[in-house]
């Protein structure tokens, strides 16, 4: 048996893991967060959103290894709209506590750029060079939709920040 740190060498991750769990569908009943986007640098790229276990190992750990050991992962990847208000939604398994990584790719590579791209998570947590814990970015999901607002960040010399204070 490999073990699954080693599972995501053989296996590399996909843009597509997760997404089709993660979609919402207007006839599916059940947990959803619905987030609001606010402060993008501009309207091109993607838009990124990926939903994790809420604890700190598990927090932005490699999908495979996540899906692979039977854990949440879900992502929702949609182009940026051209105007008008911005809104993902994503659907997870059951409602309780998840954590959330919003990524605004600017130049759609799938890769996070630190000098372009932009992030964020539930909560707006300060954010510095290193990530926030898991705790920091919880969204308590309910048995239906559960909206919330997540402020993109960018950076800033040593740090990230959002474009308005």
């Amino acid at each position: 048996m490999i073990p699954l740190l080693l599972l995501a060498a053989y296996l590399p991750s996909t843009p597509m893991l997760g997404i089709a769990e993660g979609r919402c569908r207007a006839t599916e009943a059940g947990p959803a967060i619905l987030v609001d986007v606010r402060g993008l640098r501009d309207r091109q790229g993607l838009l990124k959103l990926e939903v994790y276990p809420s604890n700190d190992k598990d927090f932005l750990a490699d999908d495979n290894v996540l899906i692979n050991a039977g854990k949440v992962f879900r992502r929702v990847e949609e182009p940026v709209p051209r105007d008008g208000a911005v809104r993902l939604c994503v659907r997870v398994p059951a409602p309780g506590a998840y954590s959330l990584s919003l990524l605004h790719d600017r130049d759609a590579n799938r890769r996070f750029n630190l000098s372009s791209d932009g992030i964020g998570f539930p909560n707006n947590p300060r954010l510095g060079l290193s990530r926030p814990s898991a705790e920091a970015t919880r969204v308590v999901a309910g048995p239906g939709l559960t909206t919330i607002d997540i402020v993109l960040n960018y950076r800033h010399g040593l740090s990230f920040r959002p474009l308005e204070r």
